[in-house]
């Protein structure tokens, strides 16, 4: 088993910047083992992909946030991070990280980001 906790949403203006983390704990699978990804839901919208990173730390974003937002990961922290710059009101959704490993994929329970313009 995985736990994925994210934390570092909030309220933010729009040109703003945050920096949302993804902790991973569990005694089955480290961080190192899972291909990462943040994905975010705005309200009345499905779930979307925003980024992902490989176990190797090859990157890849959509076309929305490209420029904007960086992933990274701290294998040593157990953690994944995603920077997010130049924030828009359109950014403004529920961030939820995702970590994949054997074929599974774990979640975590989100974090808000408002964006106000």
């Amino acid at each position: 088993q995985v736990q994925l906790v994210e934390s570092g949403g909030g309220l933010v203006q729009a040109g703003g910047s945050l920096r949302l983390s993804c902790a991973a704990s569990g005694s089955t699978f480290s961080i190192d083992a899972l291909a990462m990804a943040w994905y975010r839901q705005a309200p009345g919208k499905q779930r979307e992909l925003v980024g992902r990173i490989s176990r190797a730390g090859t990157t890849y974003y959509v076309d929305s946030v490209k420029g904007r937002f960086t992933i990274s990961r701290d294998n040593a922290k157990n953690t994944v991070y995603l920077q997010m710059n130049s924030l828009k009101p359109e950014d403004t959704a529920v961030y939820y990280c995702s970590g994949v490993v054997t074929g599974y994929a774990y979640w975590g329970q989100g974090t808000q980001v408002t964006v106000s313009s």
